[in-house]
């Protein structure tokens, strides 16, 4: 750690957030012939040490004889505040070195609404926060993730991003770097050249065009560069490196347990989500590879918590046999395995009580709809009676407590459907009543947030809700859902529009980020701290119309901003989806069904991988 940060730490919350030397951190010698690049999470340290793809990239990078990985998270705002008090820069843990002086600097985009860290963070670094600003000696900014799917608001701050899967294509990067740092190359050469990686996005070297205001397309300033930039994609996730060890702090921080991910995709369909339209297609992970990486991650770290990770872990198609090879080999040792995604259907709650013989905490779902119509209109493949089925039996084989997940202002929604979430809650909650066995009360939670148009999805032409609709429809399930048996949570509408801004923004949104970052916005997705006042002021300083980006419908004829960056789903397949929607028709699941024609299994040398199928090859 640097040690000017040592007289801070009593003077901040959370000390051990800034002190380093956890169990399995990477300390590597700093030497010229060593590619050294900060991996940057834009968020605070509890949040980050969580992220799996973050220990991923952190064991690939440092298993490399000729490079390393030191890790740099958002400083709390107590910490910063001293920081920039006594002029001391933002630096990583494991050496304490400037984050200026890395060879590249790459932070992960997990959600718009850490938008204003990255440049907070460029800002404690002294790192010019403009692409255009920066010269010879500073580092090459860039950043990978969900979000890089639509990366045009942050296009002026990153020098290049890589879409899709990072596990083979940072060591194109770093080999890259490499060699044309020793070759004395100029950064821009170097950004040439990064432009010919497939999956490598340089957004100086692409030119947006307006015309009347309205966005019209993007341009490639060279003929050598492509017009559409396609995500890497691994067609086999066994061969791809998994960490054996993953650093185990010190203090209490978010998902802190052994992680492995059993599957990668999902070709459920559901029209509003993003993560199973541009991680496709599904591949599936060995089980017996999958039992040695826990063996071996349990043996590094002394974790007591195995956690089978993907979109949608039921989904697994040998989760049943895994779970069990893994309780049968751990559940004497004290460690215990969970599963952060369940299906709705009763397989789950067979699978539950496997995973919860001993205490059962709880149990959650997501209806996403309240109505048989809505859910069909979003292609959420499951029912009332689905939902029945697993809730009695989930009370009979003792749970008590319920969590259902909802949205509101899906596309189509009506009264209608509001009315459908809360007689589903208090229907749970009857049956907890007669079909009960613990002798606790039964309980049921109902989280609800507001549904946000994300790129690339059937449901990215549909405008969101207004403010005043959303809170309106908050307020009314709040009135319909007051009962002492259930919970109500709720999401800001704030979060939900800034959210709906950026998803849908082009570059020109670039202005008002900074200007939200000068005037004092951060951590926008904590609660406490988001300034929505601030927000508005920095759309009107810098003439930006927030309503026009998140509430419009888009007809599908326009342009859209991150058309050239392709997850490889065709937009002939979202289009087609959209109007299945309006019709209220389900998409089958092309694993167990017909293809879908989404395009990717067409548009890459990748489909489908599913254990029992390859067994049986």
């Amino acid at each position: 750690m640097d040690q000017r940060l040592v007289p801070l730490l009593p003077l901040v919350t959370k000390p051990a957030r800034y002190t380093n030397h956890e169990v399995n951190a990477q300390h590597k010698e700093w030497s010229e012939d060593r590619v050294k690049m900060a991996l940057a999470f834009p968020d605070i340290y509890d949040v980050g040490m969580g992220h799996l793809g973050f220990k991923i990239l952190y064991a690939i990078i440092n298993g490399r004889s000729d490079a390393l990985a030191e890790r740099v998270y958002a400083p709390w705002v107590d910490m910063q505040k001293l920081m920039e008090e006594r002029g001391i820069p933002l630096t990583s843990l494991e050496s304490g070195r400037d984050l200026a002086s890395f060879d590249l600097v790459g932070f992960t985009l997990q959600h718009e609404l850490s938008y204003t860290n990255i440049l907070k963070m460029l800002d404690l670094a002294g790192i010019p926060r403009r692409t255009s600003a920066r010269d010879e000696g500073d580092p090459l900014v860039l950043a990978g993730g969900p979000c890089a799917f639509n990366v045009e608001p942050l296009a002026d701050f990153l020098d290049f991003v890589v879409l899709g899967e990072g596990e083979e294509v940072i060591h194109e990067i770093l080999d890259l770097v490499k060699e044309k740092k020793q070759q004395g190359i100029s950064r821009k050469e170097i950004l040439r050249e990064l432009a010919r990686v497939p999956g490598v996005y340089v957004p100086s070297f692409y030119q947006p065009i307006y015309a009347g205001g309205t966005f019209q397309r993007i341009e490639p300033l060279y003929p050598d560069l492509p017009a559409q930039i396609d995500k890497r994609v691994a067609p086999d996730l066994g061969a791809l490196p998994f960490p054996e060890e993953f650093v185990v702090p010190f203090a209490e921080v978010v998902h802190d347990r052994t992680m492995v991910e059993i599957l990668r995709g999902c070709t459920r369909g559901c029209r509003f989500c993003q993560a199973g339209m541009i991680y496709r297609p599904v591949r599936e992970r060995d089980p017996e590879l999958l039992k040695e990486q826990v063996a071996k991650i349990v043996a590094s770290t002394g974790y007591d918590e195995i956690s089978l990770s993907s979109l949608s872990s039921g989904d697994y198609t040998q989760i049943r046999s895994l779970v069990k090879d893994l309780i049968d080999a751990y559940q004497g040792c004290g460690v215990s395995v969970s599963l952060p995604s369940l299906r709705l259907d009763s397989f789950a709650v067979e699978l539950a009580q496997d995973i919860q013989k001993a205490r059962k905490t709880g149990l959650t779902f997501a209806p996403e709809a309240g109505t048989q119509r809505l859910r069909d209109v979003i292609n959420k493949n499951v029912s009332d009676q689905d939902l029945k089925e697993v809730v009695q039996a989930a009370f009979q084989a003792g749970w008590h407590r319920i969590k259902l997940y909802f949205m509101i202002g899906l596309p189509t929604e009506t009264e209608e459907d509001l009315d459908g979430i809360a007689d589903l809650a208090h229907k749970v909650l009857s049956w907890g009543r007669e079909f009960r066995t613990s002798r606790k009360r039964p309980e049921v939670t109902v989280s609800v947030s507001s549904f946000v148009p994300k790129p690339h999805t059937p449901f990215q032409w549909v405008g969101q809700d207004s403010l005043e609709l959303l809170t309106s429809k908050q307020n009314y399930l709040m009135e319909r859902l007051r009962h002492p048996g259930i919970q109500f949570s709720l999401h800001q509408v704030e979060h939900s529009f800034l959210e709906a801004v950026f998803s849908r923004g082009d570059r020109r949104l670039g202005a008002a980020l900074e200007r939200a970052v000068d005037l004092g916005c951060q951590f926008d997705s904590w609660g406490d701290q988001l300034r929505f006042d601030l927000w508005l002021q920095a759309f009107k300083d810098t003439g930006i119309d927030a309503v026009h980006y998140a509430q419009r419908d888009i007809d599908p004829a326009e342009a859209l901003p991150w058309s050239h960056l392709s997850p490889g789903v065709d937009a002939e397949f979202l289009l087609r989806e959209w109007n299945l929607a309006r019709q209220g028709v389900p998409t089958a699941d092309c694993r167990w069904d017909l293809c879908s024609r989404c395009g990717v299994c067409f548009n890459y040398p990748v489909a489908n991988r599913l254990v029992e199928a390859s067994r049986g090859e």
